[in-house]
């Protein structure tokens, strides 16, 4: 079976690890931080805070942002439903902006139109959470300016996109938003088997996020409020935080994998560009990229003609039963039943779901090899043809 994604683990990963487990510490021990800073200096951040999962990040960077019960928070519904389920967490009020249909990424027309809308309705978000499908930067600098004109703040959902570019700047950099969350889980670009990270140029924020991620607790006695500092086993806790930590063997493999990162990246664009090639002439389109743009070809996304010899679901049957792994990502946020319990509706976003009736995610992974990707692209064009 050919997987549609899949980790790449080398000696190198597996040492790392093993080096821990013969360490004094499993957990709350040197290796996070060092991740921390090493994804920092990658990324061109200040600061970084390292979680259990991007759905952790993704919470605490809702909660640094103070997003509270009466806010408004809008997000793309073409994500993993975890960039929605963080603003209900903080029991704020979800919406969504609909995706242009060539990137599957949020239109920037349609933001523009809502934020007018809304602000004539007296509704403007808080905070937008912007999701860089696939690896593909959205555009930051037009949402960076209407959040300027709304005085929104900005969270990069970036779970897809670490070792992506937007105008030459490493996604990550916080040059055009407050916060930039990352996913390591396994089928990402690169992976510590579970976890993520929040990046910002805040320190406010870097404080606030590194307190939330365990159980809200301080040790530092300048922070203390209400124990001397003279008292050297004390701590306090100081808001309702989360154990949200990761541990020392997950960011040991994730620091191993991060010195192949862009060696990961520069692979997937390889066999990105063959699939573009191949399918040139094809009934199939894919996702756009702009000049500003580097994707981190996390997925690659497809999305099969209308005028092709054979649709989407039958094609993903066929490649399923070839041995060839398949995904949709992703059902719309909008249309699942929990979101449709909170009153949102078929057509409420008509491009998201027309993108969801065509899409299709093809295997793409750094150590497919061009003869496999050889028949999976044969496979294709005499089911498309």
């Amino acid at each position: 079976m050919i997987s549609y994604g899949k980790q790449s683990i080398d000696q190198s990963d597996i040492d790392a690890v093993v080096q821990v487990l013969e360490s004094d510490y499993l957990t709350q021990g040197p290796i996070v931080e060092q991740f921390e800073q090493a994804v920092a200096s990658k990324c061109q951040a200040k600061y970084s805070i390292a979680t259990n999962s991007a759905t952790s990040a993704l919470h605490i960077a809702c909660l640094a942002l103070d997003i509270r019960p009466e806010d408004n928070v809008w997000t793309s519904p073409i994500s993993f439903v975890a960039s929605a389920n963080c603003v209900l967490y903080c029991r704020a009020n979800i919406d969504f902006v609909d995706i242009d249909l060539a990137t599957a990424n949020i239109s920037i027309q349609a933001l523009e139109q809502k934020l007018a809308q809304a602000e004539v309705q007296g509704t403007l978000p808080k905070a937008i959470i912007v999701v860089h499908m696939a690896g593909l930067s959205c555009d930051m600098q037009s949402i960076n300016t209407l959040a300027k004109k709304y005085q929104f703040a900005v969270i990069e959902d970036a779970s897809h996109a670490i070792g992506g570019h937007f105008q030459k700047s490493p996604i990550g950099c916080c040059q055009y938003s407050d916060i930039c969350v990352f996913s390591f889980h396994p089928v990402k670009v690169i992976t510590s088997a579970e976890g993520g990270m929040a990046l910002t140029n805040n320190k406010r924020l870097a404080e606030k996020m590194a307190i939330l991620r365990a159980h809200g607790i301080t040790k530092n006695p300048a922070d203390f409020d209400a124990f001397s500092f003279e008292q050297p086993w004390c701590y306090e806790q100081q808001t309702l935080g989360f154990n949200y930590r990761l541990s020392e063997l997950h960011a040991a493999l994730g620091l191993s994998q991060l010195s192949k990162l862009d060696q990961f990246v520069d692979r997937r664009n390889a066999l990105a560009t063959r699939y573009l090639n191949a399918f040139k002439n094809l009934p199939v389109l894919c996702q756009e990229t702009t000049s500003d743009t580097v994707s981190a070809y996390h997925l690659m996304l497809c999305s099969i003609d209308q005028n092709a010899k054979t649709d989407r679901d039958s094609l993903f049957r066929v490649l399923q039963n070839q041995g060839i792994g398949c995904q949709v990502h992703y059902i719309p946020i909008h249309l699942q039943p929990y979101y449709q319990q909170l009153g949102f509706r078929q057509g409420d976003f008509p491009e998201a779901e027309r993108y969801y009736q065509q899409c299709l995610s093809i295997p793409l992974y750094p150590s497919l090899d061009n003869s496999k990707q050889d028949l999976i692209i044969d496979m294709i064009s005499k089911q498309l043809c």
